[in-house]
């Protein structure tokens, strides 16, 4: 593994040498304790020590609306026209919890049919992870899921050693930006520092509930039928927050828009939410989770059952997004913890 290292007063430099390449997009409060992905231009703008964003870096791979195509059905053969615009953006100070949300869609994505969008897209983006000292707050469960320490799926990642930064360079990209600007490797003393950071980090980092990972999708097998999912059904609101704000949440929504010509119009890709009421709704009026209850109940397995039996991983990163911004205040570290208890009988 190669390693770079980067005094923190030359990080304007840093920031402004890639700016000059592409659109960066950094952490920025918004006050009250809110920080967004935004563009910048200078580290001045940056926020280094950030709660996880409103929206996870998701939004650059699958933005929230997005055009597919433009179509005309006005002559003898129907025409469509993809509608893709790709601009590169390097997107700087991404958390190890939104690093693996974004392995997690990289995964779905690359799926048969792949979704080429999402594809080409990615490919236009230049990740720069940061690692995380200490806790964000008291909704991230990032130790239970593993998702603490840096696990790949950046191009370059940051680590804070105090005075300077240790940069490491894990794709050709990353150390094609690197040479550009000439940045000294690094010194046995730096790696030194990395390994007491990543100690002192194991008393700081540990497992949020008291319960082993490895047995949650077994103990959720024997809570399906809980009264569990009725409380926290009566709490839910459906507005979609948890779904919205979550870095592995993929659902989306097609729909055709057509022009007063009646022949001509576009088709328009939207995310959507299994905790509306009308997602599980088929033709027919059918609704196959019209319950709070159930929709809730479907989030958690989403996060915790299905994916590790299908593709052997959490698609939770601990992030703790639903449970702070959860308008009726579900905290899915208290879910987890009830189902937990329950599983013991």
């Amino acid at each position: 593994m190669k390693y770079h290292v980067l005094e923190k007063e030359q990080l304007n430099c840093f920031i402004k040498s890639l700016a000059k390449k592409m659109k960066v997009v950094a952490p920025i409060s918004k006050g009250h304790g809110n920080y967004v992905f935004g563009e910048v231009k200078s580290a001045d703008e940056i926020s280094l020590n950030y709660v996880p964003t409103i929206l996870p870096p998701k939004k650059y791979f699958m933005p929230t609306k997005e055009k597919m195509l433009d179509f005309d059905l006005s002559g003898k053969e129907p025409k469509d026209t993809a509608a893709l615009d790709l601009e590169e953006i390097a997107i700087f100070g991404v958390h190890t919890c939104d690093l693996a949300g974004i392995q997690c869609l990289n995964i779905v994505f690359n799926e048969r049919p792949r979704d080429y969008n999402y594809l080409l897209r990615k490919e236009k983006l230049f990740i720069i992870g940061l690692e995380c000292n200490k806790y964000c707050d008291e909704y991230a469960s990032c130790t239970l899921v593993n998702s603490h320490l840096p696990n790949g799926g950046y191009d370059l990642f940051f680590t804070d050693l105090g005075d300077r930064f240790l940069i490491n360079v894990n794709t050709q990209k990353g150390e094609d930006f690197v040479e550009s600007i000439d940045l000294p490797k690094a010194e046995p003393k730096d790696m030194t520092a990395l390994e007491k950071l990543r100690e002192e980090k194991k008393k700081i980092f540990r497992n949020e509930i008291d319960v082993d990972p490895k047995k949650i999708p077994e103990m959720l097998d024997k809570v399906y039928n809980s009264k569990l999912w009725e409380k926290v059904g009566e709490k839910c609101l459906s507005c979609g927050n948890c779904t919205n704000v979550c870095p592995t949440c993929y659902c989306f929504d097609m729909e055709d828009f057509i022009n007063l010509d009646l022949k001509t119009g576009y088709r328009l890709r939207t995310w959507d939410s299994c905790q509306f009421e009308t997602f599980a709704t088929v033709a027919g009026g059918e609704n196959f989770r019209s319950q709070r209850s159930m929709r809730q109940r479907h989030r958690v397995y989403r996060k915790f059952k299905f994916p590790v039996d299908k593709f052997n991983r959490f698609f939770c990163t601990g992030c703790g997004r639903c449970s702070r911004t959860c308008m009726a205040g579900i905290n899915l570290k208290e879910i987890l913890k009830e189902v937990a208890e329950e599983s013991k009988f």
